[in-house]
C-alpha cells in the first residue's frame, strides 16, 4: 500500500465510520473499484483507533464524567444508583457480545464475510431493517390523525436488558456491510429510544470494542502489502475527518430522517450485485490484486 491509498483509506474511514452506511464495507468496496488489494480486517481495525479518538474527544465531558462515577461507585455504595456510574456498567454488559462473537468468529471476518456478495446483501437488508425502525421513530414522534405522539426513551430509561440487546445489534457489525451504528441505531429505534439517545449510546458502545480489537489487530500490523507508516497516516487521516463527521451527524439526526442513509445503502447493494452479475467485479476481487 502506498500513502495515496492510505490517504484515500483513511478519509474513507473517517468519512463512514460513523454514519450508518459500514465503514468496512466501504473500505472493502474502495479497494476492490480501485483494483487495490484489500486492506484486511488488520488495517480496518486499527484505523478505527482514529475514529474511536474523535468520539473520546467529542465525547470527552460525558465519558469522563461516566468513568469518574463508574470508579467511584466500586467503593460507595450510596452512588450506584446514580445514572452515569450504571452507563458504566452498562457499557461494558453491552460489549461482551462482540468481545466474545469477536474472537470466535475471527477466521470468518478475515475471509468469508468480505465476499462482495455478502457485503451487497447487508447493504440492502440492513438498509431495509433501519428504513422500518426509523419511520416507527417519525411516527411515534408525529402522532397521525388518530393517535396521539409517543414519548420514546432516553438514556436514563437504560436498563441491563436493553444494553445486551444493544450490544447483540453491534456484534452483528463483524459483517462489512452491517454498519455498527447502522445495527446498534436501528436496534435502539426498535426499543423506543429517541434517534438522539440510540445514537450517543452506539458511539459509546463502540468504544471499548473498538480500541480492544484495534490494540488485538496491531500484531498484524505491517505484515503483508500494508506497512506501518501508511497504516498509522491512514489513522491520522481518519481521526481528523471522523471527528468533523461525527459533530455534523449529532447535529443532523436531531430533526431529521435516515431515509437518505437507507436509499444509499439499498441502491449501492443493487449496484454492487449488478456488477458482480455482469462480471464487472469479481466476489473476491482485491484479495489477491496487487
Amino acid at each position: 500500500m502506498n500513502w495515496f491509498e492510505s490517504f484515500v483509506l483513511g478519509l474513507v474511514q473517517g468519512l463512514t465510520e460513523f454514519l450508518p452506511i459500514s465503514s468496512s464495507a466501504h473500505l472493502r468496496l474502495t479497494a476492490a473499484f480501485a483494483g487495490w488489494q484489500d486492506p484486511g480486517a488488520a488495517f480496518t481495525a486499527i484505523t478505527q483507533i482514529g475514529t474511536e479518538a474523535a468520539v473520546i474527544i467529542y465525547f470527552r465531558k460525558d465519558i469522563g464524567r461516566i468513568i469518574s462515577m463508574w470508579a467511584r461507585s466500586l467503593f460507595d455504595r450510596a452512588l450506584r444508583h446514580d445514572h452515569d456510574a450504571q452507563m458504566g456498567w452498562l457499557v461494558i454488559v453491552g460489549s461482551l457480545p462482540i468481545g466474545v462473537l469477536g474472537i470466535t468468529l475471527k477466521d470468518a471476518v478475515e475471509g468469508p464475510f468480505r465476499d462482495l456478495r455478502l457485503i451487497a446483501t447487508t447493504l440492502i437488508v440492513m438498509g431495509v431493517v433501519l428504513g422500518i425502525a426509523d419511520r416507527l421513530a417519525a411516527r411515534d414522534e408525529k402522532g397521525g390523525r388518530h393517535r396521539a405522539a409517543k414519548q420514546r426513551k432516553t438514556l436514563t430509561d437504560l436498563d441491563v436488558k436493553d444494553g445486551l440487546l444493544y450490544g447483540v445489534c453491534q456484534a452483528m457489525a463483524l459483517i462489512p456491510g452491517v454498519s455498527r451504528s447502522g445495527a446498534t441505531i436501528s436496534g435502539g429505534l426498535f426499543m423506543g429510544y429517541t434517534r438522539e439517545s440510540a445514537a450517543r449510546y452506539s458511539f459509546l458502545l463502540a468504544i471499548p470494542a473498538v480500541l480492544a480489537s484495534g490494540v488485538y489487530e496491531l500484531k498484524d500490523a505491517g505484515q503483508g502489502h500494508v506497512a506501518w507508516g501508511p497504516t498509522v497516516f491512514a489513522t491520522i487521516v481518519a481521526f481528523v475527518v471522523g471527528y468533523a463527521v461525527i459533530a455534523w451527524f449529532m447535529r443532523f439526526i436531531s430533526n431529521k430522517s435516515f431515509m437518505p442513509f437507507v436509499i444509499y445503502r439499498i441502491l449501492l447493494g443493487i449496484v454492487l450485485f449488478a456488477l458482480v452479475a455482469a462480471g464487472v467485479l469479481a466476489p473476491h476481487a482485491g484479495e489477491t490484486a496487487g
